[in-house]
């Protein structure tokens, strides 16, 4: 027998919603994600980004609120066919599109922040899709202010969440987020310490604070606080000469982490001292205070959401390790 909420869920509208960034994208999308779920209450909200943060967006990102389909919310990696398909040659096109027809047309309503200025893919997804469904809307607004309003504005929604929620953008962690990052904290006998994550790592080079920098820092750190080094992709370039720095101050890390648990250490840590980077978004959307150090690109617009202090110098290796102690201090207290 077929519950009431199960045919509810089967005939909900489905609206999906087109975002290519990279993590600190994403979180700053975070407002827009959840100013559409409002707007599409009864809807089941999908989302396609890059995999891996279209798996961590469901249940976290916005795409769960939306009253009882929250369970139904769901996710696509931007890598599916159906996607390269929208690019082919127009001479191609009626072929190319059916996969991605019988894809995208089943939904109501499409939100595409990709590619928006690619007229072979605008054309090709407005064929795909129902007719008037999709919408085009600009990846990282060059309106002024903070990028996140920037897409409220693309979505005509600047005016709709409240003053705390832009400038405090969440994501909900998870209980399971939570138990991965007690476990990890156990494993490396950190577990009744007061944590502070450290993210040496951005997304460029001259974003980052010098690695032996985090390192003082990290041996700095006056107890009960202890330092947690985290390692992932945006690590790789310097982690040849971080990793020897680590080893001489018995600084714990951990590498290669799953966003989840990453979000979960930041709910349940001291504290947080990171660069412009992903992870620095991350972990202030989930809930941690901190410090965000900033170089050549401008906090106004990329600063994370939350309770962060951000240390702003023209020139990072000028940038002590004291000053960073110090608005950590403040943060923390």
């Amino acid at each position: 027998m077929v519950s009431p909420r199960s045919k509810q869920v089967a005939h909900a509208e489905r609206v999906l919603i087109i975002f290519p960034g990279a993590l600190g994208d994403l979180v700053c999308f975070g407002p827009a994600l959840r100013a559409l779920a409002r707007r599409h209450h009864e809807a089941t909200l999908e989302l396609m980004a890059r995999e891996e943060l279209a798996r961590f967006a469901v249940g976290r990102i916005g795409i769960v609120r939306i009253g009882i389909m929250s369970s139904h919310s769901r996710s696509h990696s931007i890598d599916r066919r159906e996607i390269a398909a929208l690019f082919a040659q127009q001479s191609n096109l009626a072929s190319d599109l059916t996969g991605a027809t019988q894809f995208f047309r089943p939904f109501a309503r499409i939100y595409s922040f990709f590619a928006s200025d690619d007229a072979r893919f605008r054309c090709a997804l407005e064929a795909a899709a129902a007719p008037g469904a999709v919408s085009f809307h600009a990846f990282r607004p060059a309106s002024a202010g903070h990028v996140a309003a920037g897409y409220l504005d693309e979505i005509g929604e600047r005016g709709a969440p409240p003053d705390g929620e832009l400038l405090d953008g969440h994501i909900d962690v998870l209980p399971d987020d939570i138990a991965e990052a007690r476990q990890a904290l156990g494993r490396l006998g950190l577990g009744d310490a007061r944590v502070v994550l450290l993210f040496p790592g951005s997304g460029g080079q001259r974003k980052n604070w010098p690695a032996e920098n985090f390192a003082a820092l990290a041996s700095a750190l006056p107890p009960p606080m202890r330092a947690l080094v985290v390692l992932g992709p945006a690590e790789g370039a310097i982690e040849s000469a971080l990793m020897p720095l680590l080893a001489a101050r018995g600084i714990a890390w951990l590498r290669d982490l799953p966003l989840s648990t990453v979000a979960g250490l930041a709910r349940i840590a001291a504290g947080f001292v990171g660069n412009d980077s992903g992870v620095s978004h991350l972990a202030a959307a989930a809930g941690a205070s901190g410090v965000a150090i900033f170089g050549p690109t401008d906090p106004d617009r990329w600063r994370p959401l939350g309770s962060v202090r951000v240390v702003l110098a023209l020139k990072l290796a000028d940038l002590t390790p004291a000053e960073v102690a110090s608005a950590l201090k403040e943060m923390t207290r």
